[in-house]
């Protein structure tokens, strides 16, 4: 009889140990699956978030090239040209903004974006030169508004 509890114990043990051992081996898969999603997700947020400034920095940038070759001639194939880059630019930034808005729950990250983005497109309605710097000194600064804002989301 003695043998027969002593082979009990002993399977009873083994049977503790395997379901402790996968339950252990379960939580530590799922934390290992947590960390590699998170950390897919911060690349998918710092790739993003720099295109998106970059593509804000190139639409400044044409916004700028627009206004003088308005200012140098609006008649003038340079103004046109000009012109049709800002656009083909502005869908450039607005198809990284909504990438933005689709990889962050974060308000305040997308609503400065969306200033940011704002700020750019009104840089080519400026009426004079001094209103064409303080307007592209606003899309500058929104863009390194946004640059701050989203930081924290990808350290």
């Amino acid at each position: 009889m003695e043998a027969f509890w002593t082979s009990v114990v002993a399977v009873a043990g083994t049977l503790l140990g395997c379901v402790v051992t996968h339950a252990s081996q379960r939580r530590a898969t799922e934390r290992g699956e947590l960390f590699a999603r998170a950390e897919a997700l911060r690349q998918e947020r710092v790739t993003t978030y720099s295109a998106f400034a970059a593509a804000m920095e190139d639409y400044r940038h044409g916004q700028a090239s627009r206004w003088y070759r308005q200012a140098e001639g609006p008649d003038g194939e340079a103004y046109r040209t000009a012109r049709d880059e800002a656009h083909h630019l502005r869908t450039a930034a607005r198809q990284a903004l909504y990438r933005v808005e689709l990889l962050t729950g974060d308000r305040d990250v997308v609503q400065a974006a969306e200033r940011a983005y704002r700020c750019t497109w009104d840089v080519s309605n400026a009426r004079d030169q001094a209103d064409r710097d303080a307007r592209d000194a606003r899309a500058r600064q929104a863009i390194e508004a946004f640059i701050a804002c989203a930081a924290p989301l990808v350290r």
